[in-house]
């Protein structure tokens, strides 16, 4: 054996001896580098006649292409070991059942206020929507509210880094409240000709269900929080038609026709005479009893006013609950912070 194929020998037995790609290219540089055995050998090459020069060349070329072969079926052995170890550890038992995507569901929040929307469609209640970010006009001062009013501690709100013309801040709604002025403007707007002819405009009957905040956090309530506001304005509209227009709307929320309602004084700046509504179960867990769920009244004159419509001619009641709240009686749920901690586990349950 000649000291080539030697040389050959020898590096088939340091490529097969290494473990890793990295210690591979290190065997690799005592044969093939700029300072390896074969370009050593090329330098030696320069004493060798021209005769012999061809011969050696010939030779060494053929010890080369033998090592670089060894190195690429060892480069090649390396990287088929990996991809083994990898495709085990990655393997999958074709042979399990497959995993089911279970179906989504709406939440029992938005489930709640589409039966709101649903009843008092019934009634003839259009439903408005409008910005979440409000004007100080809007969300007070139009609803007899002004600015340094006591009444406004009682909904402290958070304020944006935007400010109306007015220079008050912008702030996101404390209630949905202001959809009442906003509708009732877009509805005398549509009607304006009926109203300078002195004739009757069509009643204003609309809920504006959605999303409020205030600063506020406990098992009852939420920094956000969603709110479902009603209006019927017209002109022969009484505190009567709101007793009769609300229980009917409990009832048939709760499924319930032995349900009692209590219509208790309280104060609200936008209504006048106000009332806190309270209602009794007659059977099941919560007997017995009494658990508020909207509050209400008639519509302020200055509110009334302030729809561009003259309270001397236009009266009507206005009220506010919360879907939430509802939610939590009809589930039978004790802490509102669940329905938005997003646990899969407790939502599923009402789908």
């Amino acid at each position: 054996m000649n000291e080539l194929d030697t040389l050959v020998e020898r590096a088939q037995e340091a490529f097969a001896a290494v473990a890793t790609p990295a210690d591979l290219e290190n065997a690799k540089a005592q044969f093939l580098g700029k300072s390896g055995r074969i370009t050593e050998l090329m330098k030696g090459m320069a004493a060798l006649s021209v005769d012999e020069k061809k011969s050696r060349g010939a030779a060494i070329n053929v010890a080369k292409q033998a090592i670089e072969a060894a190195l690429g079926a060892r480069r090649q052995a390396l990287a088929d070991a990996e991809l083994a170890i990898q495709l085990k550890s990655e393997s999958l038992d074709v042979t399990l059942p497959g995993r089911v995507r279970a179906g989504g569901g709406l939440h029992p929040v938005s489930r709640t206020l589409e039966r709101i929307e649903q009843i008092f469609g019934t009634m003839g209640f259009d439903v408005a929507d409008g910005p979440e970010i409000e004007s100080d006009w809007h969300s007070f001062t139009s609803l007899n509210n002004p600015p340094n009013h006591p009444a406004r501690s009682m909904q402290d709100t958070f304020y944006v880094d935007l400010q109306g013309e007015d220079g008050t801040p912008y702030n996101l709604r404390p209630h949905t409240s202001p959809m009442q002025v906003r509708y009732a403007h877009q509805h005398v707007k549509k009607h304006q000709a009926l109203i300078d002819a002195g004739q009757s405009m069509p009643e204003i009957r609309v809920i504006a269900p959605g999303r409020t905040y205030r600063v506020d956090s406990d098992a009852t309530h939420s920094p956000m929080f969603h709110q479902c506001e009603g209006l019927w304005l017209g002109e022969n509209v009484s505190f009567k038609d709101l007793k009769v227009v609300f229980t009917d709307f409990c009832r048939t929320f709760f499924e319930s026709d032995d349900l009692v309602l209590r219509f208790r004084p309280s104060f609200f700046p936008f209504t006048e005479p106000s009332a806190e509504v309270d209602i009794q179960f007659q059977s099941g867990p919560l007997a017995g009893r009494w658990l508020e769920v909207a509050g209400s009244g008639q519509v302020h004159p200055n509110v009334v006013r302030n729809m561009g419509l003259d309270p001397e001619r236009y009266i009507g009641f206005a009220f506010g609950m919360g879907p939430d709240r509802l939610t939590m009686l009809r589930y039978g749920v004790n802490d509102l912070r669940q329905f938005f901690d997003g646990d899969i586990r407790f939502l599923r349950q009402f789908q």
